[in-house]
């Protein structure tokens, strides 16, 4: 029993350590996926090897999430860097009865009042691509090269606050990272502690 019992936590060790390698990190590739988004149709990150892609988790019932979308921010986001060549993912990784869940008609209907932009909404209820980048928070932002690198991982912003006004004047580590690595220059901030609601995952 007690050759069982050390066995069992040697691999469950073991899974864990294998689990936490496989996680996002800055400075190495970025973890290639397959998902569907909100109109039916799969992306693969290999897809865009050759341009810079923003990764976005959302949850439209977070007061953290709202605060972005209800100030305008996240969608002047959006549309500034989409026109500048960057794909914009928005993902939903709330699973169903979790807050946040929402179907593709739903996430339709939602991207066309908050007048929202971003190239497309990826729905992961089974948080397959969040458990994948370990996508902890409401909004956890993730960016890569396009040479496929992980090069930004964190909040959106170093106000960790839900009020809409806190928008203003607040410094956007997402606008920083992009605009000193489409300047060819080296990311001052790569890393930063994300904050909003947990990811609301079936598990």
């Amino acid at each position: 029993m007690r050759k069982w019992l050390a066995a069992s936590t040697v691999i469950g060790f073991a899974l864990i350590a294998f689990s936490v390698g496989w996680a996002a990190r800055v400075g190495e590739p970025a973890p290639d996926f397959t998902a569907t988004d909100s109109n039916g149709k799969v992306h693969k990150l290999s897809e865009y090897q050759g341009k810079y892609v923003a990764l976005e988790w959302t949850n439209r019932g977070c007061p953290y999430t709202q605060k972005q979308y209800n100030s305008g921010n996240m969608q002047r986001l959006q549309r500034e860097w989409t026109g500048r060549g960057v794909i914009w993912l928005t993902v939903v990784s709330s699973a169903p009865g979790k807050q946040g869940y929402v179907t593709a008609s739903e996430e339709n209907a939602y991207l066309k009042q908050a007048n929202a932009a971003p190239t497309a909404v990826l729905l992961d209820s089974a948080g397959t691509l969040g458990h994948l980048y370990d996508a902890k928070t409401t909004p956890h932002i993730f960016i890569i090269s396009p040479k496929g690198t992980l090069i930004y991982n964190g909040a959106i912003d170093d106000r960790p606050t839900t009020d809409p006004a806190d928008v203003n004047g607040a410094k956007n580590y997402v606008s920083l990272a992009l605009e000193e690595a489409t300047s060819g220059k080296a990311i001052s901030i790569p890393t930063t502690r994300p904050y909003g609601c947990s990811v609301k995952y079936a598990d």
